[in-house]
């Protein structure tokens, strides 16, 4: 419980509900800033958005038929993630991804260890994962907690600043 009179963070709740590389770094650059402002951030990653947490390598694993079918199709890992617009059969994606090396921007994997780094919170929808049949262990190790959206909702209600990309 804190203190009567103590000063509470300021603290920034984000839904990455896109699975698209230019949301996915959109998303990072407010959490980092935000962080690197003192902010208290909780990114909560539902539907698409947990592609963008999902490990690069390995497949995941899943229970039924429709289930693995969803997760072969949609494998997800921050090198997968398409454009939202001019993807061009991943032509434009790798046209971006170059101009973000050109011009010393993070990647998305650059921006994940950078936030993880800087103490935002990274959570996991647990609806979103039964639905789709992920579990915990398709995602990377910065991801720190799985929880609903009553959780989300628990530190949304307490921030200044709730955003959904």
């Amino acid at each position: 419980m804190a203190e009567v009179g103590a000063e509470q963070p300021e603290r920034m709740t984000l839904i990455v509900f896109s699975g698209e590389l230019d949301r996915a770094i959109a998303a990072f650059i407010l959490a980092t800033t935000a962080a690197a402002m003192g902010i208290q951030v909780t990114m909560f990653f539902t539907f698409w958005g947990l592609n963008i947490i999902k490990r690069n390598e390995g497949a995941v694993r899943s229970q039924g038929l429709m289930r693995r079918m969803l997760n072969w199709m949609n494998r997800g890992g921050s090198s997968r993630l398409p454009l939202s617009r001019f993807h061009m059969f991943g032509m434009g994606t790798s046209m971006m991804k170059r101009l973000m090396r050109e011009s010393r921007m993070p990647s998305v994997d650059e921006f994940i260890k950078m936030a993880h780094q800087a103490g935002v919170k990274m959570v996991a929808c647990s609806t979103s994962m039964g639905v789709m049949g992920i579990d915990e262990s398709a995602f990377r190790p910065e991801v720190q907690t799985v929880c609903g959206a009553a959780a989300y909702l628990g530190d949304a209600l307490n921030a200044k600043i709730n955003l959904f990309i």
